[in-house]
């Protein structure tokens, strides 16, 4: 999704030209959604941007993408099934608690999306993992807006690994147990493969 870097220095007058609001500020080193808020409107700039910093020094301002949220794992190089994220109504987007503490969050496998368009998002995700040198296992976010496009939110390399983490799902969909998703990612790391 489009992005700005924050500084200091930065115009947010500038950013909200360019992005439009509402924006997701974000600490760019931080994972599990941990610091970030959504801006509706301008004079929640700095609230935001404190929080963020408060975790990483690298903060960025994020267009906001309405629609529904994807993640398309891998394992092996290859993506695994596509999972649709569907937080409660009270929440405005797949943060911390969502992820971590709450049991209430949809995971929809099957996705929702029709066949091609399934393929579709993982060729795009399997072309972004490659892009970073990423290779073996991870996982990518994705958002589909409300005209149908796709939109990378992030490629992460370090996935969770917890009862509430998306890679143990997307394997569970293909046969893997946790141990055996466990066993793989090992054998694919001692084999040089990740």
């Amino acid at each position: 999704a489009p992005y700005r870097i924050i500084t200091k220095e930065t115009d947010l007058d500038s950013v909200i030209a360019e992005l439009g609001l509402p924006v997701i500020i974000k600490p760019v080193h931080e994972g599990s959604s941990v610091g970030m808020s959504k801006v509706e409107k301008a004079e929640d700039f700095a609230a935001a941007i404190e929080k963020a910093t408060q975790h990483d020094a690298v903060v960025m301002a994020e267009k906001w993408i309405t629609g529904r949220e994807f993640t398309i794992s891998f394992l092996n190089g290859q993506p695994l099934p596509v999972i649709r994220l569907q937080p409660p109504a009270d929440v405005a987007f797949y943060d911390y608690e969502a992820k971590y503490q709450r049991n209430d969050v949809e995971y929809g496998i099957p996705c929702g999306l029709s066949e091609t368009e399934e393929k579709k998002l993982q060729a795009l995700c399997l072309r972004a993992f490659q892009a970073v040198g990423a290779e073996g296992w991870g996982r990518i976010d994705a958002m589909q807006d409300e005209q149908g496009n796709f939109w990378l939110l992030e490629v992460n390399t370090v996935p969770g690994m917890t009862s509430h983490s998306l890679v143990p799902k997307a394997a569970k969909a293909v046969g893997y147990s946790f141990d055996e998703l466990c066993v793989a990612i090992l054998e694919q790391t001692l084999e040089g493969t990740a």
